[in-house]
């Protein structure tokens, strides 16, 4: 008789599934804000890559059309052909949503979002 109240007990208690599902909660409390840090990285290294990218065409169009320093560039149009395009045939924008900017040769361009954000979406 001993037999079947055993088998009748198998199974988790409730305090042993609190305890579950405590630890899952402390785990997700320490994990998502360090994934959330991790994507604010990856966006800014992204869009500082971007800005590098259009800092050199900008350089490449100035040496190409005979441009000076602090001579106006008509942003997007002016480099298009010297930046890799994406799949709809314009600039990669920014990844966080900002814009870019780039106004003058020898200006370093700039995306709308700045310091706003951390960390900053600007050229080093």
């Amino acid at each position: 008789m001993k037999g079947n109240s055993t088998s009748q007990r198998a199974g988790f208690t409730l305090v042993e599934i609190m305890i579950v599902v405590a630890i899952i909660g402390l785990l997700a409390a320490i994990a998502i804000p360090n994934f959330v840090s991790a994507r604010a990285r990856a966006q800014a290294n992204a869009c500082i890559s971007n800005l590098k990218q259009i800092d050199s065409a900008a350089n490449e169009f100035a040496l190409e059309r005979g441009k000076k320093t602090g001579d106006p560039i008509s942003f997007p149009s002016d480099l298009t052909p010297y930046i890799k395009l994406n799949a709809t045939s314009s600039i990669p924008p920014c990844p966080a949503g900002g814009n870019y900017t780039c106004e003058a040769v020898g200006a370093q361009p700039q995306c709308s979002l700045g310091n706003s954000v951390t960390p900053g979406h600007v050229l080093p």
